[in-house]
């Protein structure tokens, strides 16, 4: 058969470990079989983010500008043991904060659902979104340790050099400090990512930070959701019969596992960290979500909400057989290719990204499946537990069949 033809590329970027071994195995059963694929190949594994000075994520997040749509596969971000591990000259930042700093998205986050495996909570009968917003915050804070005794304080000097000083704390003993950060207009940019989202996929908008106590920083967020929302968005939500409101997070999670789902979370960046590998988890596997980062200017960047799983990794690299899910990287080579044949008009990948979606649905509904997801399986469906690869070729084989249908 001939392959599906794409006009412009993809910014394809690549990462470490299991999911690294995953991404090729994807692309060879899944992909180049079927589309005559064009990517823009950016290496975001360790060892190169270290010879090149971590210039390379640079690069890729200024691609992913100009091209407007991008796939990344999971990547890892040091901590001591993997400075020794990996022989780093410094502990690089995230891939993804740097990415997400350069394009001042949001990243929307969605499990992928199977009737076969019910959510751990009893009540949640549609998919929950997270709106994570992607700046800031603890992601590109500043730290120190104190060595003893001393005042910190909080200095800001204004550009006519004016200085606004106060009082952290007088320490009395060692300990630790960290500073971070956050803009009205990136808050702004979320905002609006998030009541256009709620209407385009015409569901509930919710939005909750911990404003009693953060008074300055958490009420900023309220603040510009309260007035965004009552000056641009409000007859659009009203017209819809969608609702838009905010809620203290404590109040917020109560809710959320009270409801029946089917809404959108707005949370902040650290906030959507967390509670999207617990809305992920409670449905099913972190490696059952979809994740895409929009940018306020129409840029997209889809990738694999989970880690890079390397107890799979050590495994493999001693020959041993893993069954490691790769469902979200899947989905996220179909969200990409999808929108990118949206964005240039070729029904035809919009096609084969659907289709490849559905495929890996059907593979799952007909009981074969990775072993993390047998033990979550209705018992009923008799679920088999495969390796990795025939799972992929178990896909394949669907998708040729819905192709040549």
């Amino acid at each position: 058969m001939l392959k599906i033809e794409m006009k412009t590329p993809l910014v394809e970027m690549d990462g470490d470990e299991m999911t690294r071994v995953l991404w090729r195995m994807i692309k060879d059963i899944l992909i180049l079989p079927f589309v005559d694929l064009k990517t823009e190949y950016y290496d975001l594994g360790l060892p190169e983010r270290e010879r090149t000075k971590d210039k390379v994520t640079v690069d890729a997040a200024a691609a992913n500008k100009k091209y407007g749509v991008a796939v990344k596969c999971a990547t890892i971000t040091p901590n001591k043991q993997r400075v020794e591990e990996y022989q780093l000259t410094e502990m690089w930042k995230s891939p993804n904060g740097t990415i997400r700093a350069a394009l001042d998205g949001t990243v929307f986050r969605a499990p992928i659902l199977i009737p076969s495996v019910k959510p751990a909570v009893r009540t949640w009968e549609k998919p929950i979104t997270i709106a994570r917003h992607a700046y800031g915050d603890v992601y590109r804070a500043t730290e120190y340790r104190v060595p003893g005794e001393g005042k910190a304080e909080l200095l800001f000097t204004g550009k006519d050099g004016q200085e606004y000083r106060q009082t952290v704390y007088d320490f009395e003993c060692p300990g630790v400090l960290q500073s971070q950060y956050n803009k009205d207009s990136s808050i702004l940019s979320f905002a609006h990512s998030c009541f256009r989202f709620a209407i385009a996929t015409k569901q509930d908008l919710w939005f909750s930070t911990k404003d009693t106590i953060s008074k300055q920083y958490d009420q900023t967020f309220k603040l510009i959701f309260e007035d965004l929302y009552e000056k641009e968005y409000k007859a659009q939500f009203e017209a819809l019969g969608i609702t838009y409101f905010y809620t203290l997070i404590d109040d917020a999670v109560a809710r959320v596992i009270r409801s029946k789902g089917g809404f959108i979370w707005a949370l902040k960046n650290y906030d959507g960290d967390v509670m999207s590998d617990m809305v992920s988890t409670a449905f099913g596997s972190l490696a059952m979500m979809t994740s895409v980062l929009v940018s306020p200017d129409g840029k997209y960047e889809y990738e694999a909400a989970h880690g890079t799983v390397t107890r799979h990794y050590y495994r493999y690299l001693k020959g041993e057989e893993t069954s490691t899910n790769p469902m979200a990287t899947i989905f996220a080579w179909s969200g990409a290719l999808r929108k990118r044949g949206e964005l240039d008009n070729l029904p035809a990948l919009v096609d084969y990204a659907d289709k490849l979606e559905a495929a890996s649905l059907k593979t799952l509904n007909d009981g074969i499946m990775t072993k993390d997801l047998v033990s979550l399986c209705d018992p009923e469906l008799h679920p088999v537990s495969v390796n990795t690869e025939d799972f992929l070729l178990a896909i394949k084989e669907r998708l040729c069949a819905l192709l040549s249908a």
